[in-house]
């Protein structure tokens, strides 16, 4: 996939000049040797400059990690640390950092052999507040080397996220349709976030996909998508057409991501789209997020940016669904009692017109949009990507600005389960645990928009570190029974 940040995490350990420097240098050569053993070397870097009290060994150490490449860090607090120093590393680094430390190893060295590095994170922690810093603090950051190691590997597709971020543009096609003030996206956030956004017209996208007509590089576009289609090309007289509008987008992403290196896409799609391209853009949207440029619908600008989190927290292809329908009683009866541990009430289908990647489909067809081709000519609604999602573990999430400017989020796994809908569209049954639930206390009550972006696996541990890092105040999620939302009626 393209479109993907890449991290090289810079370890650094830190020393209090009252305890032995040994204590950090050896601990942290122990714990780079456990991360080589177990994970390679391929997005670390050991640090050879050991600070101790000294803000100019701070800024040795900054310089040494940009000089090799690293774009995220590792403070490692090998025993009780400078509290001072190791803070203000994570300051002139400016970029994503996490802090964790040594265990004491044996009982036989709890003399010269005693490090203090659990009291230490104390003092970090204190420090990293009183100057408004952010740093990533595992559960438990405090381990032998192995755990150590095990730590900095899960902060990696944290720092790949942030790092993300703060190079991402969002480039968006027209306001969003009629009757969709659900998808409203005041912009604030995204400048808070790091995010750059480029909002244009769909008059402006139909001039360069006119401009576009001819393009000598159409044919080997529509070459693969027969390939990927195979049997499913029920529509092979949209495919030029097709191939030139996904020409258009990919040029436009080269010609306007400017200064940033990554970019996502929020499109128009209805309701004059079908009537003056011709067609729907679904399947173009899919292949894009396939090649790791996410591309939400309905121009759901914070869809998109919780698309691109997604893909890099995964390194997957994730999608964007509608929370759209409830699954008819007697298809759980049929299908889903007693054959899974859900109730009706934790089951519902996510729905698109058919923006999911084939590769994450059961099966698939190009077929044409049925609700859009109840009032128009089917001809023109030719592009969608239909069949049912294939099981597996998922995980729905959004980030989300609302109407008034404030930034919060939802993470819930689950599962796509092997039932056929029996329906149209990029479609699954999902099943997620006190599903019901979370639906009326979270996403009702908390007036989250239908769109879920959903990542193809169980990712929440580090969708939740990402908001927290981000400084995502609320990040609610599915809760177990027992556990009341603060709405919730008790005596229900």
């Amino acid at each position: 996939m393209n479109n993907m940040p890449k991290v090289k995490i810079g370890i650094v350990a830190v020393s209090r000049d009252c305890f032995p420097e040994s204590l950090s240098v050896n601990r942290r050569k122990a714990v780079v040797a456990a991360y080589a053993a177990k994970y390679g070397m391929d997005d670390i870097y050991e640090c050879p400059v050991c600070i101790v009290e000294s803000e100019i060994q701070m800024l040795e150490a900054v310089e040494d990690l940009k000089k090799n490449g690293c774009n995220a860090l590792c403070v490692y607090l090998g025993n009780f640390g400078p509290e001072i120093a190791e803070t203000l590393l994570v300051k002139h680094f400016d970029g994503p950092a996490m802090i964790c430390a040594a265990a004491e190893e044996s009982q036989n060295d709890l003399m010269d052999g005693r490090g203090d590095a659990y009291c230490g994170v104390l003092n970090a922690s204190y420090n990293l507040k009183l100057r408004n810093l952010k740093a990533y603090i595992p559960e438990y950051p405090v381990g032998t080397a192995e755990e150590c190691a095990d730590m900095i590997k899960e902060f990696v597709p944290i720092a790949k996220a942030i790092v993300g971020l703060r190079n991402l543009k969002i480039i968006s096609f027209g306001p969003r349709p009629l009757n969709f003030l659900a998808c409203n996206a005041p912009i604030k956030q995204l400048y808070n976030l790091g995010v750059e956004i480029e909002e244009n017209s769909e008059l402006d996208l139909f001039e360069a996909f006119n401009n576009h007509a001819g393009d000598a590089r159409i044919p080997g576009v529509v070459k693969e998508m027969e390939e990927e289609l195979g049997a499913g090309n029920k529509r092979p007289e949209v495919l030029e057409k097709l191939a030139q509008y996904e020409l258009t987008l990919l040029d436009w992403v080269e010609a306007h991501k400017g200064s940033r290196e990554y970019v996502a896409i929020a499109g128009k799609c209805w309701p004059a789209f079908q009537t003056q391209f011709k067609f729907v853009p679904c399947y173009v949207n899919s292949r894009l997020t396939a090649k790791g440029i996410p591309v939400s619908c309905e121009v759901d600008i914070y869809g998109a940016l919780s698309e691109f989190i997604g893909t890099v927290v995964s390194e997957d292809i994730v999608t964007l669904l509608d929370i759209n329908n409830s699954v008819p009683a007697d298809m759980y009866k049929e299908a889903i009692e007693g054959k899974f541990p859900y109730t009706h009430k934790d089951t519902f289908m996510g729905f698109h017109c058919g923006n999911t990647a084939s590769s994450k489909l059961a099966f698939c067809e190009m077929k044409y949009q049925k609700i859009m081709a109840r009032n128009l000519p089917i001809e023109c609604t030719n592009g969608t990507l239909e069949g049912d999602i294939a099981p597996g573990k998922i995980t729905f999430f959004r980030l989300q600005s609302t109407a008034d400017a404030q930034i919060r989020a939802y993470i819930a796994e689950g599962e796509v389960l092997d039932v056929r809908t029996k329906s149209f569209g990029a479609i699954g049954v999902f099943a997620i645990p006190e599903m019901g639930r979370f639906y009326r206390h979270v996403l009702i009550e908390r007036n989250y928009p239908h769109h879920g972006a959903v990542a193809f696996g169980h990712f929440g541990k580090a969708l939740y570190e990402v908001f927290k890092y981000l400084g995502v105040e609320e990040v609610k999620f599915n809760q177990p029974k027992g556990m009341l939302y603060p709405t919730e009626n008790p005596f229900a």
